[in-house]
């Protein structure tokens, strides 16, 4: 049985062609009708957040790619790829929409993705079909002389914003008071700053410049551990939810792990709280992984008895306990490939992924713990039509000379120690699995 993509079943669902709801029904409008309008996610899992006042915005999509059918966007890709060759090499995201990822070069989690960037030196350009801060990090771990393209400057990334520079440097000052500065006997210092991944490049800056490091959800234990042999504690942001889930799975106590509220004194904890504390966690979340909850796993082992539940680690503590076992976007892909035949899944991660994974394996039965369609907002804004759109500037033709559009550059004063922040994070390798 042929499984539709996600991008299929949503206008199925809005035409009654087929059972089933979604979060929204401006999904199925396309994204270029929120471009110039008020700034916002768009419609989604995320479309509830507030966006921050000059976030990037994208401006009109030429009316050849808004009136262009799918398979003629698809063809146009297609031509256009095999006009630049290896000048260009385009990466895609897990959570991207099949009309997207079909025409990826790479396909993988940020990780593997922050990887891939440095995996072809010689291309010219590199096409980065995800969101707003995945550009900025390849931006910083390609040549000085490559392009980074994001199709839609509307991509952005509510949990990402939930963090800001100006926010988390308020944060440290208030902790530096709090605990000094000095390292103890053993040489650690006072804190270590964590960024996940999903942060700006100047939160990437901020811990490169304090002897921090980012991770991502691939690595985030092997992160904290490095970060634990060099400070006493660690202040983890933008992700609450990764750093709980991570550091209670390290043994970290709950009670050692205090919440800072950046509109708040202290974060909204007392002197002694913080004081005890090993990991202090950001007041952020994602959109997507906030949806599933403990009573859609129950639901699913109800319906289906002997489910294999697996979530991704974004998701509150309480769903991530629940469930069988939790991990990267990655991880997920390999647990399922390495599943007899026959294997039931619940999954709880973005149903763009979900479904690509039911549709590749179709030995098992394959779902997501949350019925309701609600694709990742802002990943959602990446659209096929500014896919060719980005393409074939590069190309140019008759009297358009070739052009790079949307490019990403990250400020050299940021750049330098977002860098070194993302070294490190690229050195703290997870540990292969047994037998690998």
């Amino acid at each position: 049985m042929t499984i539709p993509s996600v991008e299929t079943t949503i206008r199925l669902i809005s035409t009654g062609a087929t059972s089933g709801s979604t979060c929204s029904p401006d999904l199925v409008t396309p994204p270029w009708e929120f471009d110039g309008g008020t700034p916002g996610y768009g419609p989604g899992s995320s479309m509830g957040d507030v966006i921050p006042a000059g976030s990037p915005s994208q401006g009109a999509l030429p009316e050849r790619y808004r009136t262009a059918s799918a398979e003629e966007l698809s063809a146009r890709i297609v031509e256009a790829k095999r006009a630049l060759g290896d000048s260009v090499v385009i990466l895609g995201h897990f959570y991207q929409r099949d009309e997207v990822l079909r025409h990826a070069d790479f396909v993988g989690d940020s990780y593997q993705l922050a990887q891939a960037t440095q995996s072809r030196p010689d291309a010219a350009a590199i096409v980065f079909c995800g969101v707003h801060f995945m550009a900025e990090t390849a931006d910083l771990l390609s040549g000085a002389d490559q392009a980074v393209i994001l199709p839609n400057l509307a991509a952005g990334c509510s949990m990402a914003d939930m963090a800001d520079i100006d926010s988390v440097t308020e944060c440290w000052e208030q902790l530096e008071e709090l605990y000094g500065t000095d390292a103890d006997a053993s040489g650690r210092v006072p804190v270590i700053p964590v960024t996940y991944m999903n942060s700006s490049a100047a939160l990437k800056g901020f811990c490169g410049e304090h002897g921090g490091i980012v991770c991502t959800s691939s690595n985030a234990q092997t992160v904290l551990k490095w970060a634990f042999e060099r400070g006493q504690r660690v202040l983890f942001f933008p992700d609450q939810h990764l750093g709980r889930n991570t550091a209670k799975a390290m043994g970290v106590p709950l009670d050692a792990m205090p919440m800072w509220n950046p509109n708040k004194p202290l974060g909204g904890n007392t002197a002694d709280e913080l004081d005890a504390a090993q990991v202090v966690l950001w007041h952020g979340f994602c959109s997507v992984h906030r949806r599933f909850t403990v009573a859609q796993i129950e639901a699913a082992r109800s319906e289906h008895p002997g489910v294999q539940v697996i979530v991704h680690p974004e998701c509150p503590m309480a769903v991530v306990d629940a469930a069988d076992s939790a991990g990267s976007t990655d991880f997920i892909a390999k647990a399922i490939a390495a599943a007899p035949a026959g294997t039931t899944f619940a999954i709880g991660t973005e149903i763009n992924l979900v479904n690509r994974l039911a549709a590749q394996h179709p030995e098992h039965e394959i779902f997501c713990l949350d019925p309701v369609i609600c694709p990742c907002s802002t990943m959602y804004r990446i659209h096929a039509g500014y896919l060719a759109w980005v393409l074939e500037a590069l190309v140019g033709g008759g009297e358009q000379p070739a052009q790079v559009l949307n490019q990403i550059t990250v400020s050299a004063d940021v750049a330098d120690h977002a860098r070194v922040a993302l070294e490190r994070m690229l050195s703290a390798r997870p540990p292969l699995p047994v037998g690998a």
